[in-house]
């Protein structure tokens, strides 16, 4: 017989006559549990079950009513989207588990924070603006580049800076075989070999604005995010948490989806 006329326990609510549900990747992302690529890894770890049974396949589907635990603990139904604008120090890793077990930005949230992901990241030695949300639906949505928000970024640099190669970077950047689209930068002011810029980019590859400087000769010693879209860092000092108000966040995204209640037991 084959697996389509054998379902396996996760699956088996794919082929009954009740409703589908929702996946369990969109289902804990949606809770801010993690994004739907880490649940699956989290699913290959064994670290998640549904109504007891451990979750094998990505392919399971939850239905109101379902007990979903977490590293034995329980995940209830996503409630409404929320989102924090969150002043990251460098020094802190913008990750939920360290096999090092260095400080991560998840530690030194408030007490009584709901469960929360990163939109995007920032290295351990960058600064700035770190938007948070216990939806993980959004923040996916959030780093596509396609939204085509501009994320700006105030950098000190040592180095000589060639104004005309900084300019340049509008028509993109090759380096080390790597392509990098649009960055327009701008000399702010300058001291002996130290100079301050001011980048904007709506890529965000991975260390991009360090690796681009390098490529330039310059090294970077200090980078702060000002800016991811319309959200801004503003007077928000180093660790500092704010949550942006519905009213805006509407605003800002029009179409986010309605509410779901709260699952009673």
């Amino acid at each position: 017989m084959t697996e389509e006329l054998n379902p396996t326990p996760d699956t088996a609510n794919e082929t009954s006559d009740a409703p589908r549900g929702e996946r369990i990747a969109k289902f804990l992302a949606r809770a801010g549990v993690a994004s739907r690529r880490d649940v699956e890894r989290m699913i290959e770890d064994s670290r998640i079950k549904l109504d007891g049974k451990p979750v094998t396949h990505p392919a399971t589907f939850v239905q109101p009513g379902d007990i979903v635990l977490v590293d034995g603990k329980p995940v209830d139904n996503p409630e409404r989207t929320r989102l924090w604008r969150y002043h990251k120090p460098d020094g802190l890793l913008t990750t939920h588990r360290d096999p090092q077990e260095r400080k991560t930005v998840f530690d030194s949230l408030p007490e009584g924070m709901p469960r929360v992901i990163s939109v995007g990241r920032l290295d351990i030695n960058s600064e700035g603006l770190l938007l948070l949300t216990n939806d993980g639906e959004l923040a996916r949505r959030l780093e596509l580049p396609g939204n085509a928000w501009v994320r700006r970024y105030r950098v000190r640099v040592f180095g000589v800076v060639d104004e005309k190669r900084l300019a340049s970077l509008v028509n993109g950047f090759e380096y080390e075989g790597v392509k990098y689209g649009s960055i327009e930068a701008e000399l702010d002011s300058k001291k002996g070999d130290n100079s301050w810029l001011t980048v904007s980019l709506r890529e965000g590859k991975n260390r991009e604005i360090r690796r681009v400087m390098q490529g330039l000769n310059l090294h970077v010693s200090r980078l702060i995010r000002l800016s991811y879209g319309p959200f801004q860092l503003g007077s928000l000092k180093a660790r500092e948490l704010e949550e942006v108000n519905g009213k805006t966040l509407r605003e800002q995204i029009p179409d986010l989806p309605a509410p779901t209640r709260k699952r009673t037991r």
